[in-house]
């Protein structure tokens, strides 16, 4: 099969490599139809990482199902498919409780599956896999793993009806969370630097749009919550960001309020425990309760009330995969929101 392999520059050559085997009797062979570049990807780009040279990357993927191993009852080959891909070790105290975004063994275990993405083809557990309603394309469902990273962040926040909230970053993430708050019945004010996002995250329904490049952000969040902070601030903007984006989400806090992310950087930390700012890290997503919050997004995407559609700017092919990636970082000058490869 076509792959795209990490090189020694942290680029990517797209060669002939083979076709990866069903290893389980419980697992799936399904051709790559569409895969998505994101935030994380970006952070690995043009990085010179010896450990990953010669290796398979992305995570966001909508594909068809080719193959099934003997056990497997809930696809069949033909079907069109969404593929989670966050997979850990299935032995792990976590794993046991539907918890496998926390496995110990997270990374080893995708990144040798289920996280191939910018290729033909990829295996995965079978109970990884959800059909696709006949009108949800591809491309949309490639935006359920964005959906459902959101999802468990808004999840573990607290969110609550009427709440006002604020969105950093007006990337795929950032318009995911600011869909969902919307969806969940809050009051949402969003940042970015780059005006093109501002003006699709109105469009989805954000109340309030702020450039914090050209616009004071603090000044902004008062105004927009009668000077009290938000309920809930998301830091979205992630990566080299979060040193500027972080300390801004804890100032846009109320007093008692949540401010959802993670990073190890100086917090002015007398001024959170004294307002009481609980910070919450999300990771990943898996279940709620009994729900998978893919499962969740993807309802939510076919009955019309996520919109995918919006967040795709722009579709290269698996062999110009690198000017794909030049595209998505130079968002600035591209415009560029959630990058398709069509494999």
């Amino acid at each position: 099969m076509k792959a795209a392999l990490k090189t020694a520059q942290g680029e990517f050559e797209v060669t002939d490599v083979e076709t990866p085997k069903i290893p389980k009797s419980d697992w799936v062979l399904a051709r790559v139809r569409v895969a998505g570049i994101c935030g994380t990807d970006l952070r690995h780009w043009k990085k010179e990482e010896p450990n990953l040279v010669g290796k398979i990357r992305g995570h966001k993927v909508a594909a068809e199902v080719v193959e099934v191993g003997d056990q497997v009852t809930n696809v069949k080959p033909g079907d069109r498919v969404v593929i989670e891909t966050v997979l850990g070790d299935d032995t792990c105290d976590w794993c046991q409780v539907q918890q496998y975004n926390l496995c110990p063994n997270l990374y080893p275990v995708r990144t040798e599956t289920v996280s191939r993405d910018f290729a033909n083809s990829v295996i995965a557990p079978a109970k990884k896999f959800y059909k696709l309603p006949d009108h949800v394309s591809f491309e949309e469902a490639t935006l359920l793993d964005t959906f459902s990273v959101c999802l468990h962040a808004m999840h573990v926040s607290g969110l609550k009806i009427n709440d006002q909230v604020a969105v950093i970053g007006a990337g795929p993430i950032g318009l995911g969370q600011l869909q969902l708050a919307k969806i969940g019945g809050a009051d949402v004010i969003v940042m970015d630097v780059v005006d093109t996002s501002l003006e699709l995250a109105k469009e989805l329904g954000a109340d309030v749009v702020v450039n914090t490049k050209t616009e004071d952000g603090y000044k902004k969040v008062m105004g927009f919550t009668n000077n009290r902070g938000v309920d809930i601030a998301f830091e979205c903007a992630g990566g080299p960001s979060m040193p500027v984006t972080l300390p801004q989400a804890t100032s846009f806090a109320r007093v008692g309020g949540f401010e959802a992310g993670k990073t190890a950087i100086e917090l002015e930390w007398q001024h959170i425990q004294m307002a009481e700012i609980q910070i919450i890290s999300s990771a990943s997503y898996s279940f709620l309760g009994i729900y998978p919050e893919m499962q969740m997004c993807l309802d939510l995407l076919a009955k019309g009330k996520l919109n995918a559609k919006k967040l795709i700017s722009h579709r290269f092919p698996l062999d110009e995969i690198n000017k794909a990636f030049e595209t998505a970082q130079d968002k600035e000058n591209t415009h560029a929101v959630f990058v398709a490869l069509t494999v």
